[in-house]
């Protein structure tokens, strides 16, 4: 099958680390002294499909599984996860896999229902689907849209009733003016009749005779314009087909363009190495671009088309190079500003939001800004902060800690169609950017990190989606670097991240920039599940090392969650168990936190406790808990002592 190129990818290609050898690297939150592999063998990995060269560390794959037939070529998107099945979006619609034995995967649905770029949500026995590019039907046919203005096009959210998960039935749908790219679902815990929708559509305007009520004009020149705002929709849980917009909050109001860095060193060499070949360069975002190949031959079909049809002549070329600015203009909605005096206007909309409802926040990834919502009015979410950088190029998604109380954000610069992960790329680009949040709503930089292995110029590598690891008292995330792999890294001390496992391919192709790596990878009830772009489905597990110690991944594995969307972020909690406490005791020791005699008494008082019947054991917890106590007042470490004799006390009245 033919390669589909999505429309995220052209304006990736158009808005477009350092290494060094590894050493040893220290977090000085959690005492953790990591030496990675030495040379890194993520470096020089032979290329292939299906068989390209592999590295990994800390992790083990337990499975690789290839899409199914009529997905095969087509890009896969996000994941979300309901019970022992994964939903994974892609271009073609939507793949759904039953995980119960993760080292065998099995198709229960391949769901054809094209839309780019198929991000998918469930809740309850519902299923969201975005939809943003032009060829997307209504009826979920594969025939495209053609006509500039046509009533047969989805732009916005598909919803399915997925109680029967092998037959997903399409309920109803909700347009929106500019698509919906991501969406993020929102539980209100005050609500439990319906879900909202937060709705980031970044694509051009759609036209106001395809959908009523649709303005690209400047909100002081019409109120009602579809620019500098998301969408919020309600969906009745018992009547999804009433599902429809309820407020379109404008959270970008008054901020301005930000700052920008200009092209890497790498950039610069490529743009004159293609202007001397003649190849076709652009400004995009006040920046020259170089256009990909695989989009100029259908670009200049167009133009051609326009001027009668035929083989371009090379004066057909040269016009098609000269008109070239005003037809990017034209496809992403680009308008010049009417104000030279100062910066131009800010954002337009978002790239990704991620709602954390137990706490009432939500981090939103706002292209050229990184914003801060209290959403605890699900219709009108407000604002709290906005922080810009200029190391960043397109704010992209957003990571909670689990107390709320720092978040990171990616950076997708390139747009993930660009190899952004190259030796001479700076580690401060194309990176995560963490921040603590004070009490008075207020985030704070901290540090950034990038992954630590230099990628070549035929892989798409940038920072993308990943997710918590629920390892109690550490803050570690499992994050996708397209073409780069997928890296765990522990940002417990926001000043120091350290990458603790990862796995990684070689490039797709040999020869080009080929369309692969991960999408996303998210945690799941012990699993790592990784959306390989032109690859499929792989499952990861951590394995335990000097990064991670068994019983801290067994406690990880004692959160259990009915369902996942990535965006919807939960707050984890762990419930007692033998694991936690022992979980809690190995970072003690790797911390210093308590003297080693006093760790080696408390691990054999648990070992004795655990094999003792039930009063017995109780009584053995509820002195130990009193003992750690008394520990935690002058341990080395106190809060974690402290966590620790809070666990034996837990574990104890469950006894």
């Amino acid at each position: 099958m033919t390669q589909r190129f999505p429309l995220f990818l052209l304006v990736a290609a158009l808005v477009g680390l350092s290494a060094c050898a590894p050493k040893a690297v220290m977090d000085t939150a959690t005492g953790l002294q990591i030496s990675p592999p030495t040379p890194d063998p993520r470096v020089g990995l032979g290329a292939g499909l299906f068989d390209a060269e592999e590295a990994i560390w800390n992790l083990n794959k337990i499975s690789s599984t290839p899409p199914p037939e009529q997905f095969v070529g087509v890009t896969n998107s996000d994941l979300a996860f309901k019970d022992n099945y994964v939903f994974q979006g892609n271009y073609n619609g939507v793949v759904i896999w039953d995980v119960s034995t993760p080292g065998n995967p099995v198709l229960v649905k391949d769901f054809v229902c094209p839309a780019s770029q198929s991000d998918v949500s469930v809740y309850g026995d519902l299923m969201f689907v975005s939809g943003e590019g032009l060829g997307g039907r209504l009826d979920c046919g594969s025939e495209g849209v053609q006509e500039r203005v046509s009533q047969d096009r989805l732009r916005g959210i598909r919803i399915f009733n997925i109680e029967d998960v092998r037959n997903p039935e399409y309920v109803s749908n909700v347009q929106t003016c500019r698509g919906s790219h991501t969406h993020s679902v929102l539980k209100d815990p005050n609500d439990d009749e319906n879900v909202y929708i937060y709705v980031s559509g970044s694509a051009p305007v759609r036209p106001e005779e395809e959908l009523p009520g649709c303005s690209s004009a400047a909100p002081e020149d019409d109120p009602n314009s579809a620019l500098f705002r998301i969408e919020v929709i309600k969906v009745p849980l018992d009547n999804p087909q009433d599902a429809a917009i309820v407020s379109s909050p404008r959270i970008f109001e008054n901020l301005v363009a930000p700052p920008q860095h200009g092209a890497s060193p790498a950039d610069l060499e490529e743009l004159e190495e293609a202007r001397a070949r003649g190849a076709f360069i652009v400004e995009f975002g006040g920046q020259e671009r170089i256009m990909p190949a695989q989009f100029v031959g259908p670009m200049l079909a167009g133009f051609m088309a326009q001027r009668g049809g035929g083989e371009p002549t090379a004066a057909d070329s040269a016009a098609f190079r000269e008109a070239l600015p005003q037809i990017i203009a034209q496809r992403f909605g680009i308008q010049d500003s009417d104000d030279d005096e100062g910066p131009g206007r800010g954002p337009t909309q978002c790239h990704d939001i991620t709602l954390f409802p137990e706490l009432g926040v939500a981090g939103g990834a706002c292209e050229g800004y990184g914003l801060l919502l209290d959403i605890r009015d699900p219709v009108n979410p407000k604002r709290m902060d906005a922080v810009a950088d200029s190391n960043f190029s397109y704010w992209h998604s957003a990571t909670f800690s689990n107390d709320g109380k720092m978040v990171l954000f990616t950076d997708e610069w390139g747009g993930g169609g660009q190899p952004k992960c190259r030796a001479s790329d700076p580690k401060e680009w194309g990176a995560n950017a963490i921040f603590t949040i004070g009490d008075d709503g207020k985030m704070e930089f901290q540090s950034y990190y990038k992954l630590p292995a230099p990628q070549t110029n035929l892989e798409n590598c940038v920072a993308h989606n990943g997710s918590p690891i629920p390892v109690p008292g550490r803050e570690i995330m499992v994050q996708s670097w397209y073409q780069g792999g997928i890296s765990v890294f522990d940002w417990t001390d926001p000043r120091n991240p350290v990458e603790i496992a990862f796995h990684d391919r070689g490039p797709i192709d040999p020869n080009q920039m080929g369309n692969a790596g991960s999408w996303s990878v998210y945690w799941y009830n012990g699993l790592l599940v990784s959306s390989e772009i032109g690859r499929g489905l792989d499952i990861f597990e951590l394995v335990p090392s000097a990064a991670i110690s068994q019983n801290e991944i067994a406690a990880a594995r004692t959160v259990e969650l009915d369902y996942l969307n990535a965006q919807g972020q939960p707050q984890f909690r762990w419930p007692a168990s033998f694991a936690l406490a022992k979980a809690y005791l190995d970072q003690l020791e790797r911390d210093n936190g308590l003297s080693r005699g006093r760790i080696g008494e408390i691990r054999a008082e648990l070992a004795q406790a655990e094999s003792a019947s039930d009063a017995a054991s109780r009584r053995m917890l509820l002195s130990l808990a009193t003992q750690v106590s008394t520990d935690a007042l002058r341990a080395g470490d106190r809060a974690k002592a402290g966590m620790l004799a809070e666990a034996i006390s837990a574990l104890a009245a469950g006894r």
